[in-house]
């Protein structure tokens, strides 16, 4: 018998908590970090702090305001863009015709991985999410040994990941997941991603192991970051099977997987790695064989244009600290930290631009006529090789530390670079900075499309 009142929610007060206004300036720091340079989260934030001060109608005005300004901002356009190009870039085309309209993949019941390093571990680890039984091969029992702790960590960490109530992997099952040193165990595999370190002898000898071992139909695929696909195929008696999945760092995490035809690549394997991207849930993004590919290819001119920076008077917090502004979620010289210096080393000795190979009375700033920096080769020969060495462009607390650190030594040592190549410095400032890492990376990718190495700008993106 008594009377109901209000019960509207909307025309309730909000109920106020005594710490209302830390408890906001604290999120709103928290997200700023997670979602550094974004937008929409920052809005969104706005919009929830309106509906605990402001009566509902007010608050519902708001929300419709900053709606308005994400409807028209650059951001919303650029999300746009990325999502239909994600979805554009699953329709691949060679230039010799072969397409995803007429390419039929083949089914991968069971995969087989070579090498458990760093990316070996990233790609079994990704393999298994995707529920597709895995073999992990080693060189000798010591490695093995090691790649099958690591890769029991990563997977461990991915089912704390998981929601509960998901499936589970069942990644202690050998009929799963098996490790070996014994090359016959990869007999019945319909695809097998070769990931041993860059080096071209190297895997040549696996590949030719492989076409010997693996039945006639098996994929061979290889993750290089940049050596010659057609290469790799000659030491295989069937060059149409193989095909470059470039996986990016850390693998298992990493959404872009490159994959990289040669020039007697059939369309099924194409299709069949594409196929494979989807199964692992990434973005497979098809392009054709020249060094370094359309990734690395790209992030060459940046790098180096950043590297030109610093001798012309800047540092690497102060570039990384304008690209990270302006939206990448890593500066070029952290990158590099984190990647390893010795990897771009290890290239560049490979190529002659420097070490034994060298021609004496080379030019210290160029090669091959154009514009060249040594200070990355320097940095590796005082053994400074980023994150794995706790020293690179950055100083960091330990060896394999993540907390990046400007460098005292490196500020003087670029100082006494410039007094003996007699660079004269100028004052830097943030936008010659963006636009010269920028375009030197959009012009590339000009490059790379006249080329025809990529079908189409959405698969530069």
């Amino acid at each position: 018998g008594q009377p109901l009142g209000p019960r509207r929610l909307s025309l309730k007060p909000v109920p106020k908590l005594p710490n209302m206004e830390a408890f906001l300036s604290e999120a709103l720091v928290k997200l700023k970090k997670q979602a550094r340079g974004f937008l929409a989260p920052e809005l969104c934030f706005q919009a929830v702090k309106a509906a605990t001060e402001q009566p509902f109608a007010d608050g519902v005005q708001k929300e419709r305001e900053l709606f308005n300004i994400l409807l028209t901002s650059g951001q919303a356009q650029a999300l746009q863009h990325v999502f239909f190009t994600e979805r554009a870039v699953q329709k691949w085309t060679t230039p010799s015709g072969a397409s995803w309209k007429s390419a039929s993949p083949q089914p991968i019941r069971k995969a087989a991985v070579i090498g458990l390093g760093t990316m070996g571990r990233g790609i079994v680890t990704s393999l298994v999410k995707a529920n597709i039984p895995v073999v992990a091969l080693e060189q000798d029992l010591e490695y093995l040994n090691t790649g099958r702790k690591a890769v029991m960590l990563l997977l461990e960490r991915e089912v704390m990941k998981m929601e509960k109530g998901a499936q589970t992997l069942d990644f202690r099952n050998p009929s799963r997941l098996q490790f070996t040193v014994d090359f016959d165990v990869l007999r019945d595999v319909d695809l097998v991603i070769e990931a041993v370190f860059e080096n071209m002898a190297l895997k040549k000898e696996i590949f030719h192991k492989l076409s010997k071992i693996c039945k006639p139909e098996a994929f061979l695929c290889t993750n290089t970051s940049a050596l010659n696909i057609d290469e790799i195929a000659s030491a295989t008696s069937r060059p149409q099977q193989v095909i470059g999945t470039h996986f990016f760092s850390p693998a298992h995490v990493m959404r872009l997987l490159e994959i990289i035809y040669g020039h007697q690549t059939s369309p099924s394997a194409i299709a069949t790695a594409v196929q494979l991207a989807k199964a692992l849930k990434k973005v497979g993004v098809v392009v054709g064989n020249c060094f370094g590919f359309a990734g690395n290819r790209m992030m060459f001119p940046y790098v180096q244009q950043a590297v030109f920076l610093l001798e012309e008077g800047s540092t690497p917090e102060a570039v990384d600290q304008v690209l990270e502004d302006f939206g990448f979620k890593i500066g070029p010289f952290r990158m590099s930290d984190l990647a390893g210096l010795d990897v771009g080393w290890r290239s560049r000795k490979g190529q002659g631009l420097t070490g034994a190979t060298l021609p004496p009375g080379t030019p210290a700033r160029q090669r091959h006529g154009h514009r060249y920096s040594p200070l990355p080769d320097l940095l590796c020969e005082n053994g400074r090789f980023g994150q794995k060495t706790g020293k690179g462009w950055y100083q960091y607390e330990k060896v394999g530390g993540r907390t990046a650190k400007p460098d005292p030594w490196l500020h003087n040592f670029l100082a006494q670079y410039r007094d003996t190549h007699d660079i004269k410095t100028h004052f830097i400032d943030q936008e010659e900075i963006l636009e010269r890492c920028l375009f030197s990376l959009i012009n590339e990718g000009f490059d790379i499309l006249a080329e025809g190495i990529a079908s189409g700008p959405e698969h530069l993106d």
